[in-house]
């Protein structure tokens, strides 16, 4: 069902997706409430530089709130005309949530409560939410699909992911809320998150220092260029999803329902191995990578690979920007930000 609005809350907005979305609803002409904590995950000058390109903008607000404290964040709701939220705060992090689980259940799991009774309460038409690829955990069958059973997560940061998709459709059978939920799939681009691998390959191998590479290379990753999200997510927003007619409980789709909702893949569908991506990584800058090799990381998965049917058969997209053009100007943002 195709949606109108011109209100938009997103949270997370001074992160990377956030920020890139947050920017490209400004562009279109929306007006966007950005909320985000501001935490020192990362270095926090990242979050206040991105800040500082969307304040520029008239029709944008931003409120520094947690979305874990429930008053707080509602109070923006009461003061604000919302119709579509995008939620893209969270604890991101495989190997983080490894050491310090409460803040994923903080935020992961509390602030999400917090949202869905939010958009319950004050008329969202339209929830959309993050959710990931880690969710897939233990699956080997390949590519990733939506319709297929996720139980087995291996990090405590994935089940947080799949535990939105479980609270959203709660919320969606009960109160009516109409609720899409997106797995990204290792996103990268200009204005990434320092804690991810083209950012810390980029950054060693300029300094002349070794990079770590997990699984001795061997990992793949459908690495998804951040316009191709945007792209995929503003096309969402735009479209409620429709309850599926044959969704059946004696054999549940896990990627549909009888109500309001509905799981959609976003990934590139050409799943790279890292040692791949490094090699394009050393084309770009000029410069060999000093590789130390190590074994997979607890928490982490040897592949992902994305199935993106249903998004192309509903929003007809499917991302498609190479990884050279991706990391070409990832590399042209690192130089002239840092350099």
């Amino acid at each position: 069902m195709h949606l109108e609005f011109k209100n938009a809350l997103v949270t997370g907005a001074a992160g990377f997706i956030g920020f890139h979305l947050s920017k490209r609803l400004l562009d279109e002409g929306y007006r966007v409430v950005g909320v985000d904590i501001l935490n020192d995950y990362y270095d926090p000058q990242l979050k206040h530089d991105r800040l500082a390109i969307l304040n520029a903008y008239p029709s944008f607000s931003f409120h520094r709130t947690d979305i874990s404290q429930a008053a707080d964040f509602e109070a923006i709701f009461k003061e604000n005309t919302i119709e579509v939220v995008v939620n893209l705060a969270a604890q991101a992090g495989v190997r983080y949530s490894l050491t310090n689980p409460q803040a994923y259940v903080d935020s992961n799991l509390v602030g999400f409560v917090n949202v869905l009774e939010c958009c319950r309460h004050h008329g969202v038409k339209h929830l959309v939410f993050a959710s990931s690829s880690s969710v897939y955990g233990a699956n080997t069958n390949m590519p990733f699909s939506v319709h297929h059973n996720v139980d087995h997560p291996v990090s405590l940061y994935a089940a947080s992911k799949k535990s939105n998709e479980l609270m959203a459709h709660t919320y969606s059978h009960l109160f009516g809320l109409a609720c899409t939920g997106l797995r990204f799939f290792t996103v990268y681009g200009p204005w990434g998150r320092p804690d991810m691998a083209l950012f810390l390959f980029t950054k060693a191998i300029l300094a002349g220092k070794p990079i770590d590479v997990f699984n001795h290379g061997k990992m793949k990753r459908d690495f998804t260029y951040i316009d191709d999200i945007v792209e995929g997510v503003v096309r969402v927003m735009k479209r409620r999803p429709d309850p599926n007619s044959a969704w059946s409980g004696d054999s549940p789709d896990p990627g549909s329902s009888y109500v309001n909702y509905k799981i959609y893949n976003i990934g590139n569908n050409q799943p790279v191995e890292l040692l791949d991506f490094i090699s394009a990584i050393e084309a770009v800058l000029g410069k060999t990578a000093i590789k130390n090799f190590m074994d997979l990381q607890p928490g982490d998965v040897p592949a992902t690979y994305a199935d993106v049917n249903d998004l192309i058969r509903d929003v007809d997209f499917k991302p498609e920007t190479s990884i050279a053009e991706g990391i070409g100007r990832f590399v042209e943002w690192y130089r002239g930000y840092y350099c």
